[in-house]
């Protein structure tokens, strides 16, 4: 029997309660209109950016659903883009990017907070199966009051070091336009993912998914290049240097190939100027990524005749041109096998 069916209604609305106010910073007790006006913003600017993070606004426009905390940081927002540091055509994208974010990481964070406050409230149980007040309160205390400081503390320390990662990477490019980049950018799926996912318990995935993210981010990470997405059973990565991107993708095919348990991998990359957005990337270079990805058989690497060229002075690295490929949106599409090897390349 779940826990849940322990705890009455007004246990629960406490439960959320002091939860609430403490990541909240105090109760609700604002309107729409009233947390605009308390912030200095127009209403009609307050409600876009607050729907741009991903909140909703209650149709109710006498409802109370903000606090004190809510109205610091729309006019700390507002500030920070009417003082020159975000162009305000860029403010509600940027939100927008920041709430998807968050909002994925605090789904993850409830989910491991609620198994530890189900341990807490279950070891409260008396033998009667139920639950007081008081040993609710303590729960919902220790948790607040021990578990959610260091778990920001931690979120803001793992920020902070990306933020220098990323500032390293982008350390000569001051002053020019960092929003087109020219990158290498590849992909790695995993072979008949679809199929298998009929086939194997749901912990099973959850196993094989944190296999593949974890193995894949290191490899990445060690090859000097970075993460830009996990959709599922694929990786999208990046790297500025041509050569790093190779061999990265072979380290990948190394890590994966003949693994017992685990798919065989295919990876395909390309070369040229991309659109940077928000920490994704966008752009004709990306596309071509994707198609080489499809188009590879398991356990090989495909690449785009612009990184061909860029590698072909590489001894360690064997390119062998294919036929062009027929792929979605490119009739003929020039692509190469990646190889490890010594001498020319042929």
């Amino acid at each position: 029997m779940e826990l849940s069916t322990h705890l009455d209604s007004a246990l629960l609305g406490l439960i959320q309660s002091e939860v609430e106010q403490t990541l909240l910073g105090g109760p609700r007790k604002y309107t729409r209109d009233q947390v605009a006006e308390l912030a200095g913003v127009p209403l009609e600017r307050a409600q876009r950016l607050w729907v741009s993070m991903g909140f909703a606004i209650d149709s109710d426009p006498d409802a109370v659903m903000f606090t004190d905390g809510d109205a610091a940081a729309l006019r700390a927002l507002v500030e920070f883009v009417d003082g020159g540091a975000l162009a305000p055509d860029a403010a509600v994208a940027a939100t927008r990017a920041l709430g998807q974010s968050m909002s994925r990481l605090a789904e993850w964070q409830v989910a491991v907070l609620n198994s530890h406050l189900a341990d807490e409230l279950a070891a409260g149980l008396d033998q009667s199966g139920t639950l007081d007040e008081q040993a609710l309160r303590t729960a919902v205390g220790t948790l607040t009051s021990q578990l959610l400081p260091t778990v920001e503390a931690l979120q803001s320390y793992v920020w902070r070091r990306h933020l220098a990662a990323a500032t390293a990477r982008r350390a000569g490019s001051v002053g020019e336009d960092t929003a087109h980049r020219m990158l290498t950018v590849g992909f790695a799926d995993m072979v008949g993912y679809t199929s298998l996912t009929r086939r194997i318990r749901v912990d099973e995935l959850s196993g094989l998914l944190e296999e593949f993210e974890s193995r894949t981010t290191a490899i990445i990470t060690q090859g000097r290049g970075w993460v830009i997405k996990n959709v599922g059973d694929e990786v999208m990565f990046a790297a500025e240097n041509a050569s790093d991107a190779a061999r990265i993708a072979l380290a990948l095919q190394e890590a994966f190939l003949g693994e017992s348990g685990q798919p065989d991998l295919r990876v395909g990359l390309a070369l040229g100027p991309v659109l940077v957005r928000f920490g994704d990337l966008f752009g004709a270079v990306v596309n071509i990524a994707a198609r080489l990805t499809s188009a590879a058989r398991p356990g090989t690497v495909l690449v785009d005749a612009e990184l061909a060229a860029a590698l072909a002075e590489d001894e360690e690295l064997v390119l062998k041109p294919l036929r062009p490929l027929r792929v979605r949106g490119y009739s003929r599409l020039r692509a190469f096998a990646l190889r490890p090897g010594r001498g020319p390349n042929v």
